[in-house]
């Protein structure tokens, strides 16, 4: 009885923490989408998903070789990829008798190979999965799996930094009610506060709320200060043409 509730409560904490990425039934992203196809062609299959595990449902929110935006959770093999602690790879669905009769398996798309990586947060929260699937029995290599891995690592990446972007914005949202309008240098972006001193933003938000930062580059910026690793970036083999 002690595990069915601790099942239960650690479902509970996975479904808020997947609810606070507020993903659930958007459209698609280029970022996510590139991944798919790279996972694809990484691995040499016709069909590369980034899913969502909601409670009743797994959503797909990126596709590559399939057109089904959602299937239903008790015939996911992702529900199972995410009680692993480790990539759950299926070599042949026909011989393993939890997914021999699976309806995924006997009608479309004909599953015999899935091979599922975990999207697992920094709370220990596995969202979804990176799935790459093959209508034939199929492997992965040690360099397949290692990529895969990183590409996991690189969705969640995202999805932590669309949160914290949802989170800067509900912040905005507040000081506008709060304090009327903000008045924001037109050339250094700086935030004028309450007691008429220039802030950075990110100071600015600091002292006013509970958001933390981190720090990435954005496209443009790469392209324009690092074209030299953009250029590297193009000639990679797994990038997408």
């Amino acid at each position: 009885m002690a595990n069915l509730i601790t099942d239960k409560d650690e479902e509970g904490r996975r479904l808020k923490a997947l609810a606070e990425y507020r993903i659930l039934g958007t459209e698609p992203e280029s970022c996510y989408d590139d991944i798919t196809q790279i996972a694809a062609r990484t691995c040499h299959v016709p069909i590369s998903l980034m899913t969502l595990v909601d409670k009743d449902r797994q959503w797909f929110k990126s596709k590559v070789g399939f057109q089904k935006n959602e299937t239903r959770r008790d015939w996911s093999f992702c529900t199972h990829a995410i009680k692993e602690n480790n990539p759950l790879v299926v070599n042949d669905a026909c011989l393993d008798k939890r997914f021999i009769n699976n309806p995924l398996v006997t009608g479309d798309p004909k599953i015999r190979f899935y091979a599922g990586f975990p999207l697992k947060n920094n709370d220990g929260n596995k969202l979804g999965t990176l799935c790459v699937i093959d209508r034939k029995p199929g492997s992965l290599d040690s360099e397949q799996c290692s990529i895969m891995e990183l590409l996991a690592k690189q969705i969640v990446s995202f999805l932590e930094l669309r949160k914290r972007s949802l989170n800067l914005l509900d912040a905005l949202s507040h000081l506008h009610h709060q304090e009327g309008i903000l008045s924001v240098c037109s050339y250094c972006r700086e935030v004028r506060n309450k007691d008429g001193d220039w802030q950075h933003i990110e100071k600015y938000l600091s002292n006013v709320s509970d958001i933390k930062f981190s720090h990435g580059v954005c496209d443009s910026c790469m392209e324009r200060h690092f074209p030299d690793v953009v250029e590297a970036w193009s000639k990679n083999e797994y990038m997408p043409t």
